[in-house]
């Protein structure tokens, strides 16, 4: 009798981004942090520190699709994810998932307000439902960042940056000279004085 070899087995099939779109569209914007479906591996899609999807390599063009695809987001302990009610998708992100593009400055109830619109389209008013948080970059000096939703931050873009920075002023924090922002009653202490050159 001959022992014919065993045929290879047939790996299970990687998460579909076919079915993760229409999962996507049927969930209509529902809260995606009360699901809890199983984790189903990651797919090859990552998001490049300059706010750009890829999917495969390739820049996602379509900003509908991006927009779909931002609605499912999630930030999990361990990693990002794309979530529907079915399931659970691990994606990469270089830095952070959203991209500060436009900024408005407005007189406020609790003084001036500053106003984030994202890369897809959502606004985040800085203060004490959004947060801002600074971190210094190797090339690109410090770097703020305003909280969206649920653990998911978007970065000021530089574009903005140098507008943003002339909103700035020393208090003292401490007994700290702080050099920072203050938006909707909250400042937001972005370095010390002394060490960026501001005098106190």
């Amino acid at each position: 009798m001959i022992d014919l070899p065993a045929e290879p087995a047939i790996p299970p099939p990687g998460p579909d981004l076919a079915g993760l779109t229409r999962a996507a569209k049927q969930a209509g914007g529902r809260p995606v942090h009360l699901w809890n479906p199983p984790y189903c591996g990651d797919i090859d899609m990552r998001i490049a520190a300059d706010g750009t999807w890829h999917y495969m390599k390739s820049p996602i063009g379509r900003i509908e699709l991006v927009k779909l695809f931002a609605s499912i987001l999630r930030r999990d302990e361990d990693r990002y994810v794309l979530v529907t009610p079915v399931e659970r998708v691990g994606i990469v992100v270089d830095d952070a998932p959203f991209l500060a593009v436009e900024m408005h400055v407005a007189a406020g109830p609790n003084g001036r307000t500053i106003a984030f619109r994202t890369n897809v389209d959502d606004w985040s008013e800085a203060g004490p439902d959004h947060a801002m948080r600074f971190e210094t970059g190797a090339a690109e000096g410090l770097k703020p960042y305003v909280h969206v939703r649920a653990g998911l931050w978007a970065r000021v873009s530089r574009a903005l940056y140098y507008d943003f920075v002339e909103l700035g002023e020393t208090r003292e924090i401490e007994g700290v000279a702080m050099f920072g922002v203050a938006s909707n009653g909250v400042f937001f202490a972005m370095a010390p004085a002394g060490e960026i050159g501001v005098e106190a």
